[in-house]
C-alpha cells in the first residue's frame, strides 16, 4: 500500500522535471542565440551603436570587442549540454558589470533593469544546471 501511495508523487515529481528542463532549454537556446547574434556579433562588426556606447565608456574598441567574445562565448556555452552552468554563471556575471556600467558609467539606472533581471535568469539557470560545473571542470583537467 506504501508503494501504491508513493506512485502519484512521484510521477508528478518526474512530470516537473521534465517541464522544467525544457523551460530551462527553451530559455537557454532564444538566451544562447540572442547574445550569439543580437548582441555579441554586432560587437564584431562594429555596429554604430555598439560603436557610440563603447566610446562612452571611455575603454577603446578593444573592449566593445572583449565583451562581443564573452557574450558570443557564453551564448554558445548556453546551447552545450556540458558547459551552459558554467556559462550561464559567467554570463550572470558580465550582466552584472553591463548593469554597474549603465547605472554609473553611462549615466542610466533605468537601463540597467534588463540586465539586473538577466542576471536572477543566468542565476537560476546556473544553479538548476549545476551539475554541468562537475562535466566542465572535467573537461579542462
Amino acid at each position: 500500500m506504501t508503494a501504491i501511495a508513493a506512485t502519484p508523487i512521484v510521477a508528478a515529481t518526474a512530470t516537473s522535471g521534465k517541464l522544467r528542463n525544457r523551460v530551462l532549454w527553451t530559455l537557454q537556446i532564444v538566451l544562447g542565440l540572442f547574445f550569439i547574434v543580437a548582441s555579441g556579433l554586432p560587437k564584431f562588426v562594429g555596429q554604430a551603436d555598439a560603436v557610440r556606447v563603447f566610446h562612452q565608456i571611455g575603454w577603446g574598441d578593444w573592449f566593445r570587442y572583449f565583451t562581443g567574445l564573452v557574450e558570443v562565448s557564453g551564448g554558445i556555452g548556453l546551447l552545450v549540454a556540458r558547459l551552459n552552468g558554467p556559462a550561464a554563471a559567467g554570463l550572470s556575471i558580465t550582466m552584472v558589470c553591463a548593469a554597474a556600467t549603465q547605472a554609473f558609467v553611462l549615466g542610466s539606472p533605468a537601463m540597467a533593469i534588463f540586465p539586473l533581471i538577466l542576471v536572477g535568469v543566468f542565476a537560476w539557470i546556473a544553479y538548476e544546471r549545476r551539475a554541468s560545473f562537475s562535466t566542465f571542470t572535467n573537461l579542462v583537467k
